[in-house]
């Protein structure tokens, strides 16, 4: 479950101000995996507005202005096109796929946690890029990858992307860390001070830690385990257990606990470690060099929309360069379209800090991936554990 109790960056950056003073590598291009979806044909055209459209939106991908005056792109989208856009804040990935599957709503903007199990369940359709002319503007990085694109149809159009970044206080933690071990080991000096991410889906940063440190486990794909590699990264994720301070889902907590000092080190996201530097906290990030697990986001057709020309226009509109520039930078992770880091010196310095096109940074990235039966990492002869599994074994983590 991919849970945001989270706010658009610039409503982040006035809370946190007063609390305080978003397979290649990773993300590997997608092969047919032998994943059997249902058989459900994309649009061939893009007609008439149906007058509305419905989404189910992390907070900040689709703004009206009633939070932020300065965060509308709504009222413009629905003046061209006389869509008029109905937006639902969605809190976690697993009420977005129940709400996606009760056929109320058009659109959802899903992460790799939700899309493969939206797709299996037929709750969405294939995308036809070719009605989306600014598809083609999408960084090479995130066009079909095996969490929104299988045999060979996709079924997603990219929104955005950012790295589960090694976040830590600098003056707690004295030396830049270059690894996650302190994280994992039972004898971390930091012990009682190492923040993790409350999630099952964290069970892929134990399975990445793992590839790197115990090679004879077989793991190739953090998001492909056996149920004897999912042991494995169970008894690791118990022995972190053992040292870890808190668990959070609520940038604005980790925020406050990485900026404060509660927590020294632990895995968090960009925007966070952002957030905390604008207050004045001591606090710096690295990629470590096993590499991390990331996520990217992408809006999703409902297989039932009622009002799929409304639904294509706002995929199109959302995907242009200024706004796919809003979007990203009012929620804070690399945009989708690398023609939204052009422009402006804010788009280019935006996209620096969050690598948007830096593909080499990417590599090292394993963009979150609903868990399957089904192996994705090519395996043939193995049965892979799935998601419900993954939430089994996440409870058993936490006792």
């Amino acid at each position: 479950m991919k849970s945001r109790k989270f706010l658009p960056l610039a409503a982040l950056a006035a809370s946190a101000t007063l609390i305080l003073a978003g397979c290649s590598g990773a993300s590997a291009p997608s092969s047919s995996g032998g994943i059997q979806v249902p058989d459900i044909a994309a649009a061939s055209e893009v007609g008439e507005s149906e007058g509305q459209v419905n989404i189910i939106a992390w907070a900040g991908f689709v703004e009206d202005g009633s939070t932020n005056p300065d965060a509308d792109w709504v009222s413009k989208f629905e003046a061209n096109t006389q869509c008029k856009v109905n937006r639902k804040v969605g809190a976690t990935s697993d009420e977005m796929v129940q709400l996606m599957r009760g056929g109320e709503y058009d659109l959802v903007s899903a992460s790799g946690d939700a899309s493969l199990r939206l797709i299996a369940g037929g709750d969405v359709a294939p995308v036809n890029t070719e009605l989306i002319p600014n598809f083609g503007n999408i960084v090479d990085g995130l066009k079909g990858q095996i969490y929104d694109t299988l045999n060979g149809k996709s079924y997603g159009v990219p929104i955005g992307r950012g790295a589960n970044v090694l976040m830590y206080n600098t003056d707690q933690v004295k030396e830049a860390p270059t690894s996650w071990a302190d994280t994992w080991a039972a004898d971390s000096a930091y012990k009682g001070k190492v923040m993790a991410y409350d999630s099952p889906i964290f069970i892929a940063d134990a399975a990445v830690y793992l590839m790197a440190t115990q090679p004879d486990l077989g793991i190739t794909n953090p998001y492909a385990l056996d149920k004897d590699q999912l042991a494995a990264a169970v008894e690791l994720l118990k022995t972190q257990n053992g040292i870890a301070g808190e668990y959070w889902n609520d940038a604005l907590k980790a925020v406050s606990s990485i900026s404060s000092g509660t927590a020294a080190l632990g895995t968090g996201w960009q925007v966070v470690v952002n957030l905390a530097q604008a207050d004045g906290g001591p606090v710096k990030s690295v990629l470590p060099k096993e590499g991390a697990t990331g996520w990217s986001d992408t809006w999703m057709i409902s297989s039932k929309s009622k009002n799929p020309n409304c639904a294509y226009k706002w995929m199109d509109y959302a995907s242009s360069a200024e706004v796919n520039a809003k979007i990203s930078q009012n929620f804070g992770m690399a945009p989708a379209s690398k023609l939204a880091c052009e422009g402006s010196k804010e788009n280019e310095a935006h996209c620096d800090t969050f690598h948007a096109t830096d593909e080499d940074y990417y590599k090292n990235v394993w963009m979150w991936t609903t868990p399957v039966e089904q192996c994705i990492d090519g395996r043939t002869d193995a049965v892979c554990t799935n998601y419900q599994e993954w939430t089994k074994a996440w409870t058993e983590v936490k006792g």
